[in-house]
C-alpha cells in the first residue's frame, strides 16, 4: 500500500465506524421511542379504568335503545353512596338519554334516613310524570327493608327474588341511656340549657316522661307519612293486613302475596323481557380514582396525625 493510499483507507474505516455507530443510535432510538409509546399506551389505559372511562358496554349502548340501570346499595344516608343526591343525579341522567328504553333501580338496601328516602321518591313521581313513555321498575335483590322500601314504592313495579327481604315499614328512633353507669363511677352529669326542652332526649340524664311523649308523636307521623306513601305507589294492589305496617320483613315470596311486590324478576330478565333491550348501561355515580385517592390519603393523614398524638401524649 503506497504513502497516499494510507489517508484513504483510515478515511474509510473512520466513515464505517461512524456509520455503523449512526446506525446503532437510529436504533437505540427507535426502541426508545417505541417503549416510551408502549408506557404511554399502559398508562392511558391504567387511567381509563380507574377514572371509570366509559367502556364498550356504554359505546355499544350509544345510538340504540338500552336499560339504564342504577343502583342503590347500603344505608340511605346524606353522605352515602345511597345519598339522594347521587341516586338522584343517576335517575335524571339515566331519564335524559334520549336511548333509554326503561330504568330499572336496583336496590340492596336496609332503609335509613327518611328523609333522603322520600326526596328519591319525590322525584322518581317527578321523572315517571315527565317521561310517560319510560318506565322505572326497581328490582330487589337481597333487602329492601324501610326507607329502601320507602323508594321502591315509587317505582311503576316492583320485582323481587323469593328469598329477597321486603318491608320493614315502621321508624325508629334509638340510642343509650348511660345514667346508671355513671351513678356507679360517681359521675355527675352538669347541664345547662336555655330552653326548657333544649336537653331533648340527653342521654346523660334520666328520661323525661314528657320528652318520650314528644319523641314517639314524632315516630307516628314519620310512620303515618311512610304508610300513606305505601298505599299511594301500590294502590290496587296492596291487600293490608293488621301487621303490615308493624314493622315486620317478609320474603319475597310472601312479599307477591301481599301486594307488596309485583313479580319474580332480575335484572337481565327484566331488560330482555320487559324491555326489550338487553343492553344494559349502568348511570351509577362512583366516586372516581381521583376521589378514592384524596379519601384514602385524608384517611391515611388523619391516622398519621392521630398516631404522633397518641405518642406524644406517652410522654
Amino acid at each position: 500500500m503506497s504513502d497516499t493510499d494510507q489517508p484513504n483507507w483510515e478515511r474509510k474505516v473512520i466513515e464505517s465506524l461512524a456509520r455503523d455507530t449512526l446506525r446503532e443510535q437510529r436504533a437505540r432510538r427507535r426502541w426508545g421511542i417505541f417503549f416510551k409509546l408502549l408506557g404511554f399506551l399502559y398508562l392511558t389505559v391504567v387511567l381509563m379504568v380507574a377514572f371509570d372511562w366509559p367502556g364498550d358496554a356504554e359505546g355499544l349502548a350509544e345510538g340504540r335503545k338500552h336499560t339504564a340501570l342504577v343502583d342503590m346499595t347500603g344505608v340511605i344516608s346524606h353522605k352515602g353512596d345511597a345519598s339522594a343526591e347521587n341516586i338522584i343525579a343517576a335517575l335524571q341522567a339515566a331519564f335524559d338519554d334520549k336511548h333509554t328504553a326503561g330504568v330499572i333501580l336496583r336496590i340492596n338496601s336496609p332503609g335509613g334516613s327518611p328523609v333522603q328516602a322520600g326526596m328519591i321518591n319525590d322525584e322518581i313521581r317527578r321523572l315517571r310524570g315527565k317521561h310517560a313513555d319510560i318506565p322505572l321498575h326497581a328490582v330487589v335483590e337481597d333487602i329492601c327493608a324501610s326507607g329502601g322500601y320507602y323508594v321502591a314504592a315509587a317505582a311503576d313495579r316492583i320485582f323481587v327474588d323469593k328469598a329477597s327481604i321486603v318491608g320493614s315499614i315502621g321508624v325508629l328512633m334509638d340510642g343509650f341511656g348511660f345514667t346508671g353507669t355513671m351513678d356507679k363511677l360517681g359521675i355527675e352529669r352538669r347541664l345547662l340549657t336555655a330552653g326548657q326542652n333544649k336537653g331533648f332526649l340527653d342521654p346523660f340524664s334520666p328520661q323525661n316522661a314528657q320528652h318520650k311523649v314528644h319523641a314517639e308523636q314524632m315516630l307516628t307521623e314519620i310512620h303515618q307519612q311512610f304508610i300513606a306513601v305505601v298505599r299511594q305507589g301500590r294502590g290496587q294492589r296492596l291487600k293490608e293486613t293488621p301487621d303490615m305496617f308493624s314493622g315486620l320483613m317478609w320474603s319475597g315470596a310472601k312479599s307477591l302475596e301481599l301486594g307488596l311486590a309485583d313479580e319474580f324478576g332480575s335484572v337481565e330478565s327484566i331488560a330482555r323481557d320487559v324491555f326489550k333491550a338487553e343492553s344494559i348501561r349502568d348511570y351509577t355515580v362512583k366516586p372516581n380514582f381521583a376521589e378514592k385517592l384524596a379519601k384514602q390519603f385524608g384517611a391515611d393523614m388523619a391516622e398519621g396525625a392521630t398516631n404522633m398524638l397518641a405518642r406524644l401524649s406517652l410522654h
